[in-house]
């Protein structure tokens, strides 16, 4: 096989810093509900305080990626100012860049030699890792040998840190210490506590908040989703995450749910035919998406479970029909929370230790769903 045919090969697979059924990051026009973050780091920039590490954080699927790439292509179209005749330039206001420059065209084909990109990469047998490695990382030293162009700009964006293991870690954390010159490092994290210590106080911070619901829905809509009749239930399920909401469109998140509510409204007696026909949609060949946002939901509805005792109240708007009738009934006190935030977190212990000794995803949703009926009866 030519190395051409390879290229193309890899080029068709899935990336790991990519949403599915959603646009590459780099390739998303507008970035919708983040102006304080856009405008943190313009404030940065514009006085001269640009820190070589940035750490983006917050929630999944907010959009932390593309303010990442809206940043680099920034960088690498703006070349650093100097007084002339007249002083210094104006500050600039936005990240926006001419998509006709020819850095823009560069970057949109991953061709922009002033720009790396690490997530995590496929091994030789062509299975996506689940680790950000050492050798990733080590990629970066070639890059940074080589000559600095456009204005002298270099930029590396790693996505997501958090998959970096220990040896990528702390070969990341030494270029933070000893940082190339003319490069901006922008490091993205769901969970910025997982990271070292030493690699969060070598980074300025920006973090993303949650997508209100009308810039959830202008997001979808930019990304081509065909949004459900009801827009409230994937509101409430996604909860300001875009990504989330992709994943629950693609999936069929929503009928998923509502299957969940309904058999959840059937205890403590359990309707168990309803409920093995949900446990076997998760161990259908194929089928290891479905069963994962299974689980996620399952950890959604314990969660609203808990809150609503907690609260007096259930959470809205509703994720499904008859969720507030459900989450009332069997929420009603907060000793009632209490048994229903203990058991999420056994849940979630429990189910994610079955999923890593690869046991039958049928019986981890039923052994969730009979432990839910023991906390229902009490």
């Amino acid at each position: 096989m030519s190395r051409a045919t390879k290229t193309k090969e890899a080029e068709a697979l899935p990336r790991a810093d990519q949403a599915l059924g959603a646009p590459h990051p780099r390739e998303t026009a507008q970035l919708f509900g983040q102006d304080r973050a856009e405008q943190d780091f313009l404030t940065a920039f514009n006085s001269n305080r640009l820190h070589h590490g940035w750490l983006l954080t917050g929630p999944q699927g907010i959009g932390k990626a593309t303010l990442a790439w809206r940043i680099a292509r920034f960088l690498l179209a703006t070349p650093p100012a100097e007084d002339g005749l007249f002083g210094a330039p104006p500050p600039v206001t936005s990240l926006s860049v001419d998509p006709d420059l020819p850095v823009a065209h560069r970057i949109q084909a991953l061709a922009e030699p002033g720009l790396a990109s690490i997530s995590r990469s496929y091994n030789d047998k062509e299975k996506l890792r689940d680790q950000i490695v050492v050798d990733d990382i080590r990629k970066l030293n070639r890059f940074f040998g080589l000559s600095a162009t456009d204005g002298g700009r270099r930029v590396v964006i790693v996505d997501a840190a958090d998959d970096m293991n220990t040896s990528a870690a702390n070969a990341l954390l030494k270029m933070l210490e000893e940082p190339p010159a003319r490069t901006t490092m922008i490091l993205i994290s769901h969970q910025p506590s997982r990271l070292l210590p030493t690699i969060r106080s070598r980074c300025r911070s920006l973090r993303l908040a949650p997508l209100s619901p009308d810039d959830m829905q202008a997001a979808l809509a930019q990304a081509g989703a065909d949004l459900p009749e009801n827009t409230a239930h994937l509101a409430a399920l996604a909860a300001g995450s875009v990504g989330a909401a992709l994943r629950l469109l693609n999936l069929g998140g929503l009928k998923i749910y509502g299957e969940l509510v309904q058999i959840m409204a059937t205890l403590p007696r359990l309707d168990r035919q309803r409920t093995m026909a949900l446990a076997e949609t998760a161990a259908q060949r194929g089928a290891a998406e479905k069963f994962e946002l299974l689980l996620t939901l399952i950890e959604i509805a314990l969660s609203r479970l808990a809150r609503t005792g907690a609260m007096g109240q259930p959470p809205q708007p509703e994720a499904a029909p008859g969720e507030s009738a459900m989450l009332s009934r069997l929420a009603a006190t907060p000793q009632q929370a209490r048994a229903w935030a203990d058991l999420s977190a056994e849940a979630t212990a429990r189910a994610r230790h079955g999923q890593a000794v690869n046991l039958d995803p049928a019986s981890l949703v039923l052994d969730t769903v009979f432990k839910m009926q023991e906390t229902a009866s009490r």
